[in-house]
C-alpha cells in the first residue's frame, strides 16, 4: 500500500520588515505536523516562502531609501533564514519576485480563470488598506479604520479586473459545510459559513501599474495593470509545484495528494477559505483539504505586526534562550483557540519547569543511575512493571496523533509531559538507590531497564516538537562501545537569562 502523500504549507509573509514571532509560530506548527507525518510513515512536502510583490513592500523600500528588489531580497533572506534557528525541516521555498516558477504559474492561473469567463474589467471605487492589501466596505471598518491595523484606508478609484466570486457562493458553502474543505477550529469554519451566507461580491484582482509603481506581475495581455498581490500570492501553493512550468511535483503533491494542508493566521482566513477555493474551482483544480487556523501572538496584549511596529525577533530569542525553549513556548503556551501574550518570564518558566526540571532531569537521573550502579552498561533484563508509566507510554503515541489531528499542539505536548511525570514518579516511588542497598541485583536491573526505556520513549515522542533535544536524548540513551555516554543535562536552566 502506498504511503499517503501530504502537502503542508505556511502562508507566505510580506517582506516589508524583518520577521516577528507570529510567523515563527506558524513555521513551528507546520514543522511539527511535517515531522509527525514523516515519523508515522507518510510522504510529506513542507513548503514555505515569501510574498514580495506587494505595494507595502514598495512603500517600505522607498521609506528606507533603497531599491525595491534590494529591499525585498534582504528581508526575504531574514525570513528564510529562520529555518536554522528554529530547526525547521522545510523541503522547498518560493520567493514571488525571484522564482520563475511563480510568475509562470500566476500567468497560467489567470488565463485559466479568464477562459472560464470569470474575469472582467470595470470601474471601481473603494476604501483600500495598503497594509492589508485589500478593499474594505464601510461596514467592515472599526470607527472608519482598518480592523487589523487601525489605519484610515485610502479611497481609490480606478478601472480594474474583477473575479466572479459570486458565481461560486453555493458551491463554496456546500464544500465547507460538508467538511470536504475542513476548517479548524470549528469557530473559524462557522465564521466562513457566515461570511458566505451573507452574500459574496465579485472582487478586484488587479491594480493599475501606475499605482503599483510598476512592481508586480503584469496582467497577461494587459500591461496597464498588475495582478493583485493577493491573487498571485495565493497561487504560490501550486506554482511551487510546477503548475506553470511542468514536472511531476504538481501531480504528486496537489492533484494526486491525499491531503493538501494550509496553515494560516485568522487575519487571512477569508483569502484562504473563500477566495482561494473559488479561484481553484474556476481554474478547474482540486481544493485544499485542510485549512488550519491559529490566532495571534501579542506583546502587552497588542498584536505582533510588522507594519504596526509591534515586533519580537525570533532569531534573537533563539540566540538568547535557545531553539528548544522558543519552540516549546510556542507549542505549550499558545492555546488552540485564543491569542497568547508573550513575556520572557513565561518562556523561561516553561523551559525550566518542563524541560530542564522535567524531561532533562529525568534523563540525567536515569543515565547517572546506570553509570553509578552498572558502570554505564544498560543491563540485559526484562523491564520492571511500572504502574502508571507503562500506561502513559502505551497511550502517548495515539494521544499525540489525535491531538495533532485536532491541531491542538498544547494537548499533544501534554501527552509527552505525562510520560515524563510518570517516569519521575516511578523513580521516587521505587527509589533505585534503596534497591541497590538491599543487594537485589535483578530488581535493580529491571528498574533501570524500565527507566532507560522510558527515556528513549520520551526522546522519540519529542522528535516532532523538539528535534534538537530529541537527538541529544537519543545520544544520551544510546550505548557507545557498550556504555552510555557520561551523564550530561539535555537542557540548560534559563533562570539566569530571565528578563
Amino acid at each position: 500500500m502506498t504511503a499517503p502523500h501530504i502537502y503542508i504549507t505556511t502562508t507566505i509573509p510580506y517582506v516589508n520588515a524583518r520577521p516577528h514571532l507570529g510567523f515563527a509560530l506558524e513555521l513551528v506548527q507546520a514543522d511539527v505536523l511535517a515531522r509527525h507525518h514523516r515519523r508515522i510513515g507518510d510522504r510529506v512536502r513542507f513548503q514555505t516562502g515569501t510574498d514580495e510583490n506587494a505595494l507595502k513592500n514598495v512603500l517600505a523600500a522607498e521609506a528606507a531609501g533603497v531599491g525595491v528588489q534590494e529591499f525585498v531580497d534582504a528581508n526575504a533572506a531574514a525570513f528564510l533564514g529562520l529555518a536554522g534557528p528554529l530547526s525547521l525541516s522545510v523541503d522547498d521555498v518560493i520567493r514571488t519576485s525571484r522564482d520563475p516558477r511563480h510568475r509562470a504559474g500566476a500567468e497560467r492561473f489567470w488565463r485559466a480563470c479568464a477562459d472560464a469567463g470569470d474575469l472582467y474589467r470595470k470601474q471601481y471605487e473603494g476604501l483600500y488598506c495598503v497594509q492589508c492589501e485589500q478593499f474594505y466596505a464601510d461596514a467592515e471598518l472599526a470607527d472608519g479604520r482598518c480592523p487589523e491595523h487601525g489605519t484610515v484606508p485610502q479611497r481609490i478609484s480606478e478601472e480594474n479586473w474583477f473575479f466572479r466570486l459570486s458565481r461560486y457562493a453555493g458551491r463554496l458553502y456546500e464544500l465547507v459545510e460538508s467538511g470536504a474543505v475542513r476548517i479548524e477550529p470549528a469557530g473559524r469554519r462557522n465564521e466562513v459559513l457566515s461570511f458566505i451566507a451573507g452574500g459574496l461580491e465579485d472582487f478586484s484582482v488587479s491594480r493599475s501599474s501606475e499605482r503599483a509603481r510598476g512592481w508586480g506581475i503584469p496582467v497577461p495581455d494587459d500591461p496597464t495593470q498588475v495582478i493583485y498581490v493577493w491573487w498571485e500570492a495565493l497561487t504560490n501553493y501550486v506554482n511551487a509545484l510546477g503548475y506553470g512550468t511542468g514536472g511531476d511535483d504538481y501531480e504528486r503533491w496537489w492533484t494526486g495528494a491525499d491531503r493538501r494542508v494550509h496553515l494560516l493566521g485568522k487575519g487571512v482566513l477569508r483569502f484562504h477559505a473563500v477566495y482561494w477555493p473559488a479561484m481553484l474551482l474556476s481554474a478547474g483544480e482540486p481544493l485544499p483539504t485542510d485549512i488550519l487556523v491559529h490566532d495571534y501572538l501579542t506583546v502587552g496584549r497588542r498584536k505582533l505586526s510588522k507594519s504596526g511596529g509591534v515586533t519580537l525577533d525570533p532569531a534573537g530569542l533563539v540566540e538568547r534562550y535557545g531553539t528548544d525553549a522558543v519552540r516549546w513556548w510556542l507549542l505549550r503556551e499558545v492555546p488552540r483557540v485564543g491569542d497568547a501574550d508573550f513575556t520572557p518570564e513565561r518562556l523561561v518558566d516553561r523551559a525550566d519547569d518542563e524541560l530542564a526540571n522535567g524531561a532533562g532531569n529525568l534523563v540525567h537521573r536515569v543515565v547517572t543511575l546506570i553509570h553509578r550502579y552498572r558502570d554505564g552498561v544498560v543491563p540485559e533484563a526484562e523491564a520492571a512493571t511500572a504502574e502508571g508509566l507503562d500506561e502513559a507510554i502505551r497511550r502517548a503515541p495515539g494521544l499525540v496523533a489525535d491531538a495533532l489531528e485536532d491541531v491542538d499542539f498544547r494537548r499533544a505536548t501534554g501527552a509527552v509531559r505525562d510520560v515524563v511525570d510518570e517516569a519521575n514518579r516511578f523513580i521516587d516511588r521505587v527509589r533505585p538507590w534503596e534497591i541497590a542497598k538491599t543487594g537485589s541485583r535483578d530488581r535493580l536491573d529491571a528498574v533501570l531497564v524500565a527507566l532507560i526505556g522510558a527515556c528513549r520513549e520520551v526522546g522519540g515522542l519529542l522528535e516532532p516538537f523538539l528535534p534538537d533535544a530529541a537527538a541529544r536524548i537519543a545520544r544520551q540513551c544510546s550505548a557507545v562501545d557498550g556504555r552510555l555516554p557520561a551523564p550530561a543535562p539535555p537542557f540548560r536552566r534559563l533562570g539566569a537569562a530571565r528578563g
